[in-house]
């Protein structure tokens, strides 16, 4: 092969490679979004389970003025959070973990945490 036609092979070589580095790329955020959409529909379904919308659950200035009307002595700030809301945070949920095909029962705050965290992508059963 003369030189001109090796420096075109490599540079079709080369176009080759970027173009299959750009669909794997183009792949990836596909599925990262997939798993953010999941884990936003998991959350949904919680904050349903848990009757509750992130607006509908007092924010903590709203505890401590609730709180300091009564003259009893308790703690002036109480946490609740933002999703579990006044459900039983020790409740179990089932939660199936991602590429494994395990189901676990972990508590309803652990789930709802790991799920705003993104760190993992749950499926969560009712």
């Amino acid at each position: 092969m003369d030189e001109p036609m090796k420096q075109l092979q490599q540079n079709l070589i080369e176009i080759e490679t970027e173009a299959e580095n750009l669909l794997l790329a183009r792949h990836q955020l596909v599925e990262n979004d997939r798993v953010r959409n999941g884990n936003r529909e998991a959350l949904t379904a919680l904050r349903k389970r848990a009757r509750t919308t992130q607006t509908s659950v007092p924010t903590p200035f709203d505890i401590i003025m609730k709180e300091i009307e009564g003259p009893e002595s308790r703690p002036l700030v109480k946490e609740m959070c933002q999703t579990c809301g006044n459900h039983d945070s020790k409740e179990n949920t089932w939660m199936m973990f991602p590429g494994a095909d395990v189901f676990a029962r972990i508590p309803f705050h652990a789930c709802h945490t790991i799920l705003e965290k993104g760190t993992l992508n749950f499926g969560v059963l009712n």
